[in-house]
């Protein structure tokens, strides 16, 4: 059963990852797409390389980091599975409504309301959530912050060039920061998921009893156990392979309904603009990568499009549609942690 289990729940962590691609995928195209800069299609294919491109050029700080959300040597597969199927049912409720929620938060919510359903608060890494949860804030605003200046300083370099000129060479640019905002993409949101699988194979190992030393190549995850915590070492190439695929992929899916959202409903965007936020929100995605802080590109970008509308007047954002996405963002972890409590409670009469 534990085998079985196993099997299902990696599966299901790449159904999750490509369902993160065509949920997230209006992060990195919106604007691209709304300036008209690439087709819809053109968009995803160029989002979709990148995204697959991160994996040659991130190590695993944000896998480590999330794989640290619960104390894995104190949960079951049941947890996992539990955390996995509620981060699934909320981005696709999210997806349907249009609503730009947060991949990262409902996986980190949906892994800690399940451990705290097995095992209480003292098998969660509060530390962890906290910093993850501080970032509901923080990253929006460094990248409305950074958005804003970045805007500012171009406007102010560019005020003497001409105007068809200018826009047509940040057409151009908008190909390179689009790429670069999809690289903080698929190098973020990618490796929370290596983090589960990682976590489910350790729980594995632990649960049936053997060491990792007997194991194939393809269970073979390196780690050590520091003050009770799991340290990711190493992982099989499969696994960041695997996730990688499946985020381009479920990104060549597209996302349409967030893109209209992301890329009309907040503010109006232009080319330079567009390089504006996408700068702005791919040096906030690799700075987190770096210091081990798993953020949600969707709040990033989103603060980031803020951003550039402030840099205009402050009636230019429409802050009623900001408002109803701060709900979806507040609540998204709480329900998550709910409703795989929920799971785990049901799944435990069966499994």
């Amino acid at each position: 059963m534990g085998f079985t289990l196993l099997i299902v729940i990696i599966i299901l962590a790449l159904v999750f990852d490509y369902i993160n691609g065509f949920h997230d995928a209006a992060n990195s195209i919106a604007t691209v797409v709304s300036t008209k800069v690439l087709t819809p299609f053109q968009a995803v294919l160029w989002a979709a390389f990148f995204n697959f491109l991160a994996y040659w050029i991130f190590h695993l700080n944000v896998a480590d980091t999330v794989a640290k959300t619960a104390d894995t040597m104190n949960i079951n597969l049941v947890v996992i599975l539990a955390g996995v199927l509620a981060a699934i049912c909320w981005n696709l409720l999210t997806w349907w409504f249009g609503i730009p929620s947060s991949s990262s938060h409902t996986l980190i919510g949906g892994f800690a309301g399940a451990a705290v359903a097995h095992g209480g608060l003292n098998v969660v890494n509060l530390s962890v959530i906290g910093k993850v949860a501080s970032f509901i804030v923080l990253a929006p605003i460094i990248g409305m912050i950074m958005a804003y200046f970045i805007t500012v300083i171009i406007i102010n370099i560019c005020r003497y060039a001409n105007p068809s000129k200018a826009e047509w060479w940040f057409k151009k640019l908008q190909l390179l920061s689009s790429a670069l905002f999809s690289l903080g993409h698929g190098g973020n949101d990618a490796q929370k998921v290596m983090g589960i699988i990682a976590a489910a194979i350790i729980v594995y190992l632990k649960d049936a009893n053997l060491s990792v030393d007997t194991m194939s190549a393809w269970l073979h995850v390196d780690y050590t156990v520091l003050n009770g915590k799991v340290k990711i070492n190493h992982i099989p190439e499969w696994i960041p392979l695997a996730c990688y695929t499946s985020i381009a992929a479920g990104t060549m899916s597209g996302g349409w309904k967030i893109v209209k959202t992301m890329g009309t409903k907040i503010t109006k965007v232009t080319p330079l603009e567009g390089v504006a936020a996408e700068t702005a929100g791919a040096i906030t995605l690799f700075l987190t990568e770096h210091f081990k802080i798993p953020v949600s590109t969707t709040h990033t970008i989103t603060g980031a499009i803020i951003g550039v509308g402030l840099s205009k007047r402050v009636s230019a954002v429409r802050w009623g549609v900001t408002i109803s996405l701060l709900w979806a963002w507040i609540l998204t972890i709480p329900v998550s942690a709910v409703l795989a409590a929920t799971l785990y409670f049901i799944l435990s009469l069966f499994l």
